[in-house]
Order: C-alpha cells, then sequence, then structure tokens
C-alpha cells in the first residue's frame, strides 16, 4: 500500500518545510522507499535540501497535480508532498475534479495529512475547515511545532482536535530547535544529514552545533513512534 503524507497548515510560517524535510530524513535513515514532491512555489524546501528525491508539482494544472498520484500508483511507497501556505483552495478543486479521495480509496492508497500548527486562531480554524472538508476520508496528524509556540490551549480545546482524536487522529510534538542552529543549516540548503555529518567545509556547523542538531532530530524520530504504523 503507498501513502500519500500531506503535509500542510494553510498558515504560512508554521513551520510545515521543516516537517516535510524532518519526514523526508526518516525515510531515508530507515530505508523507507519514498517519493517527494514540493508543490509550493515560491520557497520549494523540499527541493532545496533534498533535490535528488524530489520533484515540483503545480497545484494550478490538473496535469501538473496528477503526478502525485502517479508516484503513489508506480509503487507500494510513501509520497511526501510539502504543500504551500494557502493552497487548499487549489487542492480541494483538483481532489474534486477527479474524485482523488474516492479514486485513492479504489487503488489501495492511504490518505494521511499532517496538521502543522503553532496553535494560533487562525492555524485552529484551518483544522477544523480541514476536518469539516474531509471528514474521515483522510486520516490527520496534527503536529504542535514547538519551534514556533509553546502554548496549544486553544487548540486542544478546540472542537476540531476533540472530534478528531475521538475518530482515531493523533497529536504529536515536533521539539524545538535553537533559532541560531536552524538559520546555518538554512542559510546554506543543508539537508539534515548533512547538517549532523558535515565537518568540514565553509557551511560546516560547529561540532556543538552538529550535536545539537543531531539530538534535536532524534528527539523528532522519537515524537513519531507514536505514529510509526502510519509511517
Amino acid at each position: 500500500m503507498s501513502t500519500v503524507h500531506w503535509v500542510g497548515g494553510e498558515k504560512g510560517g508554521v513551520g510545515k518545510s521543516v516537517m516535510a524535510r524532518v519526514l523526508a530524513q526518516l525515510f531515508i535513515d530507515r530505508s523507507l522507499p519514498f517519493a517527494a514532491i514540493d508543490a509550493d512555489p515560491s520557497h520549494g524546501a523540499l527541493l532545496r535540501y533534498y533535490g535528488d528525491c524530489t520533484r515540483s508539482v503545480d497545484l494550478e494544472s490538473f496535469s501538473s497535480a496528477d503526478q502525485i498520484m502517479d508516484r503513489a500508483l508506480a509503487a507500494d511507497r510513501r509520497v511526501l508532498v510539502d504543500l504551500p501556505a494557502q493552497s487548499a483552495r487549489l487542492l480541494q478543486r483538483w481532489m474534486d475534479a477527479g474524485d482523488v479521495v474516492q479514486f485513492a480509496k479504489d487503488m489501495d492508497v492511504r490518505m494521511l495529512f499532517w496538521h502543522v500548527t503553532d496553535g494560533g486562531f487562525d492555524s485552529v480554524k484551518e483544522l477544523e475547515r480541514l476536518v469539516k472538508t474531509f471528514g474521515s476520508t483522510l486520516q490527520y496528524v496534527v503536529a504542535k511545532n514547538l519551534g514556533r509556540s509553546s502554548d496549544f490551549r486553544q487548540l486542544d480545546q478546540s472542537p476540531a482536535v476533540q472530534a478528531l482524536v475521538a475518530a482515531g487522529g493523533r497529536i504529536v510534538e515536533i521539539p524545538a530547535l535553537d533559532s541560531a542552529t536552524m538559520y546555518e543549516i538554512d542559510r546554506y540548503g543543508s539537508s539534515f544529514w548533512a547538517a549532523i555529518n558535515a565537518s568540514e567545509g565553509e557551511w560546516a556547523l560547529s561540532p556543538s552545533a552538529r550535536r545539537r542538531t543531531k539530538h534535536w532530530l532524534e528527539r523528532c524520530f522519537a515524537a513519531l513512534e507514536g505514529v510509526s504504523e502510519w509511517l
């Protein structure tokens, strides 16, 4: 069975691309077959950091977006899709036009949506809209990004989260990496593997920063053990 991992959250700046990069690195480290798709024309994080295994798609074009399902059907693997902010309308338009959710079900392709959140009002409202739109046709993981916020009370108390958990959805907490280290990694376009292992070159992190990044990534992977059967 293939699984399409949609990594979204609709709101900009909540850490969607960091979540997508963590998943990409986990798949690589565990030798899990996957294909990465970058649907963000303005940022292109997966293309920049994991370009060897990533191709881009344009959600404005049905034929381009169709590559997502094409890659899921080509082999049993994970298809990791990094969605841009404000993409819900385009995604739903493509899904509705091709009856994609039912098509995926017919072809035994699982759909898993990662809602990356900072716990703020806009993010909570987007989760409510997502659940209302797709209901039980998708599986959901809410990823609390501790690198963006430490207060998730509004999210925890929202009817959408309560309904999601009651229906079998999961919640994970993604730990924070200090901003200076993340800045250095992003500055040079390093994969997390390169950030941890490269010790030479002008873009190499200091030994302490490499160790800090390694420890952070291990904690991210540990947080995802709660959804390991979906990975």
